[in-house]
Parts: C-alpha cells; structure tokens; sequence
C-alpha cells in the first residue's frame, strides 16, 4: 500500500499579536532571505510550548513542533486533541492554506479540504456556481462537473436554494453544499475539520456514510477532526492524539480516545493521595493505595476477583465511616458503586489516633478489556464527608473483548459487595 501523506520533522512557528517583523527593512530581509536565496527565516527564534492556558513567556509560540507520521492510502485518520492543540494548523498545512516553518509536507494525489464553514465559497455567487467554481479549483472539467452535479446537490439537501446566492445561506446549509462538493470531487485525500458539528443529525449521518464509502469502498484517505467521539470510533480505523502542538499518541483510534479522555482528568503527580479535593481539618491522610499501588496507574488482571484499597492516615476527633468506590469508563459514565455500608447496613467506627483502613472490593465474575476511572468517597452516611477523591485512579483492565465496550460487565444489581479484611 503506497504512503498518502507524509509529515517530516514539520513545525510551525507564530508570532504573537503580530503579522510582519516588525520594520519594512526587516520584512525586505527576510524575502531576501527566504524567497530569494532559499535560506532559513533570519528572524527566527526559539518559542514558547503552544499551551493556551498559560500566559506567554515569549513572543513567539510554536503551533506544531517536530510533526513526523506518515499516513497509507485508504486510511481513515482522525486527529483529536484539546482546542488550541494544533489539529487546524495542521490541516491547514496539508491544504496549503499556510506554509510550515520548518519540515517538508508530502501528499500524494488531489486534496480536498473542508476547513470552516463555507470554505472556498464566494458569497455573491449560488451554490450551483459554487460547486462548478470548486471543481475547477480542485482539477475537475466543467463535463466531470457536470455528470456529478445533480448528485452532489440531492446531497446536499438544498435544491430548493442551489440558484441563491451562497451569502443567504444558513451556516448549515454551506456546510451541507461544501461537503457535498468536496466529497464527491474524486479528491484521492479528504481533509474535514469539524464542520459537521454545524450541520444536523440527518446530514451528520449521511456525511459519516459518504465518508466511509469514500476510504472503504474507493480506497481513498481520510483525515478528520472532530470533538465528537462517536464519529471518531465509528468512522475512523487509526487515531492521532495532539498535545500542545506535538504528537503524544499515534496508533489505535479506542487507545487514541481513552487517552484524550483521560487528559487532565487524573492527577499529574501520578499518587493517589493527591487526588483528595475535600476532607475535614480532624482527619490527616498519609497515603491510599488501590490494587497495592499508591499510583494512580495499575493493571487488572483478567482472573483477578477483589481490588485493594487501603487508606492510612490519623485522626484527632473520633468518627463513623463507610467507603464507596465508583467504576467509570472513559466518558466518565458510571459503570458500578462498591460500598459495604450500603450492601450490608453497616458503618465501621474509628477511634481517635493512627488508623489503617483495609477494604477488599469485590469485582464482577466478568472483566471486558479497557480503561475504567475510579472514584473514592469516605462518608458518614447522610452527616458528613469525610473523604472525595474523584478521579483518583486509572485501571488498565486486562480482561477479554466482548460485550458493549464497556471495562466492566454489570451485575444484576446495581451495588455490589465490598468485603472487609
């Protein structure tokens, strides 16, 4: 199978609240430089990490960094990441729309690009003036044009409309007739950058449709980015996971999501214990271990039938206490609450003074293969909390594939027993 696309050591470079180098003298240089003699950006210098949610320490902030992957033809990529991680600016890069600070792009075959809404679109002209002006710019003959054109507007769902100017469109409708003019171009790779957020759930289901019949049927490639998670699973085969302008993951699309979703989700010391976002001034709390492990991260067998929790700490009051741990998946969905009070009626009572707290969790007779949160909570039922670690922990399960894609096969009952040492 041949390479589509290929990324090399790309990166790009910004600078911020500014376009030029700040003189004309400067600006002569720098295409002197670069257009002429072919030479590096003179005014380059070393920027900031691309992290949006802190201030600046440098004027110049790298967008991407040290890009490198390589995509076959007839893959279905969909690249993800927090907004601001970079995903645009490399579409944009791939569709020409801006040029790389360092690095070479490589794609093989005719690109078309949905960017934003109405993309390419002059506003003056229809929407069946559009669709020929489109494929003219994409290499198409006005007779190619012309035997698709029917087609593309019965998808687009806006026939009513096709001879009104594009600037009377809604945004939704622009998406519709963009979409439907870039895929059915014949473009060898289609590049979608979360437009079809804009439009409804009728077009959102046709578009994924035309997508897989476009890679599946056609053999063509496809990159797409969306923040919809469904869309992403269904529709692609590999998964691209952007953080902060850099490639952090690049392989399996389910991995590539649980890791996305579980960004900034756990806590990056990588301990249990500071994970406690509330308890009371009496209570000090030395460490918490799940599964053995006083780190966030540990593995589940796929024989394995209790889970470990232990809370060591000390207490200047006495006081009354039950423990509940909550199962999540990735979307932080609740799969199953573990609580012995809850079970079997009981409250354990704790003296004043150094304690260590032992509780063996029960886990259902059927583990699926996944990653499951863990929430942890102390409590003295309908008084008081005494412990709230959300998030605490993160459980690779080894288990086997099968049911919904769930990591956890639910009981009959919706708690189920935990067991004390």
């Amino acid at each position: 199978m041949s390479t589509a696309i290929e990324f090399n050591n790309v990166s790009k470079l910004y600078r911020l609240g500014l376009v030029s180098s700040g003189t004309l003298s400067n600006d002569l240089k720098r295409w002197w430089q670069m257009s002429v003699l072919g030479k590096e950006d003179p005014f380059l210098k070393v920027g900031s990490v691309n992290d949006r949610s802190k201030a600046a320490d440098s004027e110049y902030v790298w967008a991407l960094k040290d890009i490198d992957f390589k995509v076959e033809q007839g893959d279905v990529v969909g690249i993800i990441g927090k907004n601001g991680a970079g995903k645009s600016t490399l579409l944009k890069l791939l569709s020409k729309v801006t040029a790389p600070t360092t690095g070479i792009i490589c794609a093989n075959g005719r690109i078309a690009s949905l960017l934003e809404v109405g993309t390419g679109f002059h506003g003056e002209l229809t929407g069946r003036e559009n669709i020929y002006m489109n494929g003219a710019i994409l290499g198409m003959s006005k007779q190619d044009i012309n035997s698709k054109i029917d087609e593309i507007i019965d998808f687009s769902g806006c026939e009513r409309y096709i001879d009104t100017p594009v600037k009377r469109y809604s945004s939704g409708m622009t998406v519709r007739l963009g979409f439907a003019v870039a895929a059915h171009l014949d473009p060898e790779i289609l590049v979608v950058d979360e437009v079809l957020a804009v439009g409804d759930a009728e077009f959102q289901r046709k578009a994924i449709g035309k997508m897989q019949d476009v890679s599946k049927g056609e053999g063509r490639t496809v990159l797409f980015v969306s923040h919809n998670m469904a869309s992403i699973r269904t529709l692609c085969n590999r998964g691209i996971l952007l953080e902060n302008g850099s490639v952090c993951y690049d392989g399996e699309v389910n991995n590539a999501i649980d890791r996305y979703l579980n960004q900034n989700s756990i806590v990056e010391s990588g301990l249990i214990v500071d994970a406690i976002r509330e308890k009371p001034s009496f209570l000090e709390i030395e460490s918490i271990k799940i599964n053995g492990t006083t780190k966030v991260e540990s593995v589940i067998g796929s024989n394995q039938k209790f889970l470990e929790l232990e809370i060591e700490g000390s207490t200047s009051e006495p006081f009354e206490y039950d423990v509940i741990l909550t199962l999540k998946n990735t979307s932080e969905v609740p799969l199953i609450s573990l609580a012995e009070g809850h079970y079997k009626g009981c409250i354990t009572h704790m003296d004043v003074g150094h304690f260590k707290i032992v509780k063996r969790v029960v886990l259902p007779k059927y583990l699926a293969k996944g990653d499951c949160k863990v929430d942890l909570v102390m409590h003295h039922p309908n008084v008081m909390y005494l412990l709230q670690c959300p998030n605490c922990a993160l459980l690779h399960i080894d288990g086997s594939f099968g049911g919904f894609g769930s990591p956890l096969c639910l009981p009959d009952r919706g708690i189920c027993g935990m067991e004390s040492e």
